[in-house]
This record gives structure tokens, sequence and C-alpha cells, in this order.
């Protein structure tokens, strides 16, 4: 495994001037993000079918272990706060289980009969996507989870970071970003770690956008939850309508907070045909403001 790879250029790295030492771990990171280039085809595919899946009802599940998951994880809890998208519709499969989150559960990464049977306890099916995520790629425990989601009927997506690695072979969707060797021999939470984090960036919030959670560049599923972002909601409500801060403020209150459809009562709909609107052209903002989206 090329993630595993000893570099010899750092034999010495722990004898280096420490400014020299954090150097070479920065190139590596500027690497990282290059190596996902080659894999933008495929994220643009996975996001696709995944959004094709997910209709109004797929839960999006994350798979991992150690380093991974936690990565994982972090993406996924973004995506209510950034999307409005529900909690209800997000999974983890996480070696160890929760706990694995905070505190290192190593061994638990080789339970291939968990990870099946966490996807099987989640019912996963046809209208769900599973992410499963792991720097070698050989990790027992999302092999099995990924396998037994593929079994299930569910949209498999796989993240790693070795070329020709189990997890890519069985998933409908390989994401490969091919990172090399670590600075720090093995130290896959570096480059590895960093490269998933982009994968899953932009594979979720691609997904996002292909479901209409965004509007000229701007999160219009967003749920204003505190002062700033009630703040940003108003002036996404004034930028779109291009009506007045007041005027943005009080379509949002009409609208029970929901950005999309407080575009449309400031377009002159109240909130029932507003909403009505949104729900016939799937929550998409961009469709319902055309001309012939009815009334």
């Amino acid at each position: 495994m090329t993630t595993e790879l000893n570099d010899p250029k750092y034999d010495d790295l722990d004898a280096w001037p420490t400014l020299d030492a954090v150097a070479a771990m920065w190139d590596g990171q500027v690497q990282a993000v290059a190596a996902v280039r080659a894999a933008l085809p495929a994220i643009a595919r996975a996001a696709d079918a995944a959004a094709a899946a997910l209709g109004d009802r797929g839960r999006i599940v994350y798979a991992g272990a150690g380093t991974s998951a936690r990565i994982a994880v972090q993406d996924g809890v973004e995506l209510p706060p950034t999307f409005g998208w529900s909690a209800e519709r997000l999974a983890y499969a996480t070696a160890g289980g929760a706990d694995a989150l905070v505190t290192s559960a190593e061994g638990a990464e080789d339970d291939m009969a968990a990870g099946a049977s966490d996807i099987d306890a989640m019912e996963v099916g046809p209208a769900d996507v599973v992410i499963g995520v792991a720097a070698s790629g050989t990790t027992p425990y999302t092999v099995a989870a990924l396998r037994a989601a593929a079994s299930r009927g569910a949209v498999t997506i796989a993240v790693a970071n070795n070329a020709g690695a189990p997890l890519l072979a069985v998933a409908s969707h390989p994401i490969l970003a091919e990172t090399g060797g670590e600075v720090i021999a093995g130290s896959t939470r570096m480059k590895a770690g960093t490269a998933q984090k982009v994968v899953l960036n932009l594979l979720s919030s691609a997904i996002m956008i292909r479901l209409g959670g965004v509007y000229r560049g701007m999160m219009v599923a967003m749920p204003p939850t505190n002062d700033k972002l009630r703040r940003r909601a108003v002036s996404i409500v004034a930028r779109i309508a291009r009506c007045a801060p007041a005027a943005a403020q009080a379509a949002l209150a009409t609208a029970g907070n929901d950005i999309k459809v407080a575009v449309l009562v400031c377009g002159g709909l109240d909130a029932g045909r507003a909403r009505e609107r949104l729900a016939k052209h799937g929550g998409n903002l961009r469709a319902a403001l055309q001309p012939a989206a009815g009334p």
C-alpha cells in the first residue's frame, strides 16, 4: 500500500529544525489537496447518483473506522445546519460505536461481522446512500459495511487512498485520492485524511446542490437558528428578491424562517402557495422562480 511507504527523504525528520519539519508536512498537505483533482469526475458521478437515489426519504450513511470515521462524521453533522438536511436522514456506522469517535478503538476496525450487522440494523435500502471511507481501502469493518449496503440495494460510494483497494472494488462509485506515502510514515491522519476531508466536502456539497440546497451560490435551505444565521438569512432573501432587509425579515417571519418560501413571498405569493410551488418543483428554488413555474 502506497500510504504505508517509508520515504528515505524523511529519515532524519526528527533531527531537522522545526521549521523545516513543518514545511515538509505542509508540502504534504498541499500534495494531498492536489491529489483530489484526478477524482473530480468520480465525485461528480457519485453525487449525481446519490441525489437521484435519495429523493425525499433516503438517508446518507457514513461508514468508517478511526480517523476516517471521525472525518466522515464531521462531514455529516454539518449537513443539517448548512443545508437543512434532516438529522433523521443521517446515520453513522462506526467501528467500535460512537465511543470510538473520542477514544481510540483500533481493534474494532477488524470486526467484519460488526460492519455488516451495523448496516443491517439500520435497515439500509435502495433509497439510501452509504459512503465508506478508509485510507488503506482494506479496513475489514468498512469493506463489510459497504458490501452489506450493496447487497441491500443502496447506492455505495467508497473513498480510499490506495489504488486497487478492496473497498473501491465493492462500491458502485469508487473515489480514489491517491496520496502516496506520508512524511511521517503510515500516519494517514495527515495527507490521506486531508484528501478524504476534501473529497467529502466536495461530494456532500455537490449532493446538496443537486437536491436544491443552493441557489446562486447561497445556502437557501439553511435553517436560521442563531443570530448570525438569522442575519445571513435576511441578507440572502434580500439579495435574491431584490428587496429591502426589512421586507426580507418580514417575509421570513411569514414563511416560518424558510428562506426559499420567503423569497417567493417577497415575489407576491402567500406562504401556502409558495410551499406548493416549491413542492411542485422538488424544492428547487431556481425552477420555482421561473416565469413558467405556475401560480
